[in-house]
C-alpha cells in the first residue's frame, strides 16, 4: 500500500467531506476547518507527479479561492448567503478533483 497515495486522498476527500459539512452547519468554524484541510490538501498537491497533477493542483485552488474569501467574508460582513455560494463552488471543485484521482487511479492500473 503506497501511504503517499492514502495521505493524499485522505485529504482530497476531507476537504470535501468538510465542506459539505459547513453548508448542513453553517458556522464560523466549520468553515475554518474546511478551509484549513482544503489547504492543507492543496499543500500536499504541490510536489505531486501524476498525470493529472497540473489538473489536481488548479482545481485545489479553485476550492482554496472560494474557502478563503467564503470565510472572510463570513467574518467581515456576516452575509451568510454569499458564503454558501462560494461553498458550493468549492464542493463542485473538489467533486471534480477526486473524479481526476479516480481517472489517475484508472490510468495507472491499465499501466501495469
Amino acid at each position: 500500500m503506497d501511504w503517499g497515495k492514502v495521505t493524499y486522498i485522505f485529504f482530497a476527500l476531507m476537504s470535501l467531506t468538510t465542506t459539505a459539512g459547513f453548508l448542513y452547519d453553517n458556522n464560523e468554524i466549520a468553515l475554518f476547518v474546511a478551509a484549513s484541510i482544503n489547504l492543507a490538501s492543496t499543500l500536499l498537491k504541490i510536489g505531486v507527479r501524476n498525470i493529472l497533477s497540473a489538473e489536481l493542483f488548479a482545481s485545489s485552488l479553485v476550492a482554496d479561492l472560494h474557502l478563503i474569501p467564503a470565510f472572510i467574508i463570513m467574518q467581515v460582513s456576516g452575509n451568510l448567503t454569499i458564503a454558501i455560494s462560494l461553498a458550493i463552488g468549492a464542493v463542485i471543485a473538489n467533486v471534480f478533483s477526486l473524479a481526476l484521482v479516480l481517472i489517475e487511479s484508472a490510468k495507472t492500473r491499465d499501466e501495469f
